[in-house]
């Protein structure tokens, strides 16, 4: 199960901004903070998604086919984070709507370029 993620950012400080504001929508909050790391969850026992400088020095990238996934309760949650995101300074990578019968899905990059989707299951 997975215990967090993180994501390696080259903007800090907006990176902070972008998170605390957007995860703050879903009633998660900093969970976790440490020098240039800070991890977001609902609890230290829950799944979190953080942010850090990479450790190595060199610049953080984006990991070709790498996307995190935040579960929503329901198609209005996933739409109403998936403009946020925008709303912040993150881009497009597809507007929410349903991909198959049953799988809710909005697509977006964060400030760095981080692939993230907002979803849901709905009924049949």
């Amino acid at each position: 199960m997975i215990g967090y993620v993180t994501l390696g950012t080259n903007q800090y400080d907006a990176a902070t901004k972008f998170y605390d504001e957007l995860f703050g929508l879903i009633g998660a909050g900093r969970v976790l903070e440490g020098g240039e790391f800070i991890a977001w969850g609902k609890s230290m026992t829950s799944p979190a998604v953080s942010i850090t400088k990479p450790a190595d020095g060199n610049p953080a990238t984006v990991g070709n086919g790498v996307m995190i996934a935040i579960a929503m309760s329901s198609p209005e949650k996933v739409d109403e984070f998936h403009a946020r995101a925008l709303q912040l300074g993150g881009t497009d990578e597809g507007a929410p709507g349903l991909r198959g019968e049953q799988f809710y899905a909005g697509y977006f990059r964060d400030l760095d370029g981080n692939k993230l989707n907002a979803f849901c299951m709905t009924s049949a």
